[in-house]
């Protein structure tokens, strides 16, 4: 597993949002739980079919770790450890942002290289 990076999944209307203010605070779920929801690159596939499935317009977040504060790697319901970010995280530690295609059926490509 790569520790230098995270992943955030977010709609295209979250991003511009964040690129207005400097900062991303979160989507709706994030809100409601306090804290960032984020994946290792490991995880992205199962977070796209479990969380996104059918949802268009969705960007990939690539965050620097070593910048953020308050970053904690917790157990999920499903036993898995995932990467929280418990604050809000200043858009210059996103290293890139990658489009996340929708299929006919409902599932997501990511780009073949993050």
């Amino acid at each position: 597993m790569n520790l230098k990076f995270i992943y955030k999944i977010c709609s295209k209307n979250e991003w511009a949002d964040a690129q207005k203010k400097g900062s991303y605070t979160g989507g709706e779920k994030d809100l409601d739980d306090g804290y960032i929801h984020c994946s290792s690159e490991e995880q992205l596939e199962t977070t796209l079919k479990k969380f996104f499935l059918d949802q268009k317009d969705l960007l990939l977040l690539k965050i620097e770790t070593l910048k953020l504060d308050n970053l904690l790697w917790e157990q999920a319901s499903d036993g898995n450890i995932y990467p929280h970010l418990h604050s809000s995280f200043d858009i210059s530690h996103v290293s890139k942002v990658y489009k996340v295609y929708l299929n006919d059926d409902g599932s997501h490509k990511l780009p073949t290289k993050i």
